[in-house]
């Protein structure tokens, strides 16, 4: 089984430039062709309530709804962009949003405020994560690690996954200390790292195969192992950059330090697993 564990869809296109086709570039049928056509059996949709998207958790249950045997979705808590944004009652917003779209997941983008995991409110979100059983899907830069690590040994029940590498960067220079943040987290067994977002690791983002980006990816597979690493496309803002059969042969073709069957743990199976599927 192949799990593309973070795409999107939209019901209007989000991002500026202007499309010509807004309403139908960032529909999930547009998704779903390209699964299709690549063999990926299952996508998991990480809602984001952008521009022109305010009801995008809703338009995500509605897929999912729509085609529950190749959906699931993580829907958009408080996140970044929200205007309830670390504002008292988080922990109640991801209740109530857990138990209206019947989640397995949530994704909560992060500014820079880094002190708030260990407020009262980050805690007692965090705790409603361990007590709902939800994995808990962070867009977060290396800054966050420090602070992440200390919230994993306390929660060592929920799920980390996140996002893109985690921060690393092909760019930063001796001696790493950005990308060793992110191998230090791999000390805490409930971090894990969606091997996704070439684009944004690379020096040069449409430079497929991204050569300047797999020995991060090595690094990453040495320190967090097959177990903790899962494949995602981050469709559709990927198409900027390369296409979304490339997306997936960035792993599976070009990561030829990783033996076969480690790939299909990170490609599939390690979700799977994750999910409960």
């Amino acid at each position: 089984m192949i799990i593309d564990c973070h795409t999107h869809a939209w019901d209007y296109w989000p991002y500026e430039p202007a499309v010509p086709d807004p309403t139908s570039r960032g529909r999930v049928e547009q998704l779903l062709w390209e699964m299709d056509r690549n063999k990926v059996d299952k996508a998991v949709l990480v809602c984001a309530r952008i521009d022109h998207n305010p009801h995008n958790n809703d338009y995500g249950h509605t897929c999912v709804q729509q085609y529950p045997n190749r959906l699931l979705m993580f829907a958009d808590v408080d996140c970044a962009w929200m205007e309830n944004y670390h504002t008292p009652g988080a922990a109640g917003r991801l209740e109530e949003a857990a138990k209206k779209y019947q989640l397995k997941g949530y994704t909560h983008y992060l500014k820079d405020d880094y002190a708030w995991f260990e407020s009262k409110e980050g805690l007692a979100f965090f705790e409603k994560t361990a007590e709902l059983g939800l994995i808990s899907s962070l867009a977060l830069g290396a800054g966050w690690h420090p602070a992440l690590r200390k919230l994993a040994k306390r929660f060592p029940a929920i799920v980390f996954l996140c996002h893109h590498m985690a921060g690393a960067r092909a760019s930063e220079q001796p001696p790493y200390p950005n990308l060793q943040e992110v191998l230090r987290s791999a000390e805490e067994p409930n971090i894990h790292i969606k091997l996704s977002g070439f684009h944004y690791v690379s020096q040069v983002a449409w430079d497929f195969p991204y050569s300047d980006s797999l020995w991060i990816v090595r690094k990453l597979y040495e320190h967090y192992g097959p177990q903790r690493l899962c494949w995602a496309s981050d469709y559709p803002p990927v198409l900027w950059c390369m296409t979304y059969q490339q997306s997936l042969e960035a792993v599976r073709t070009h990561c030829t330090f990783i033996p076969d069957k480690d790939k299909e743990l990170i490609l599939g199976g390690n979700m799977q697993r994750l999910l409960g599927l």
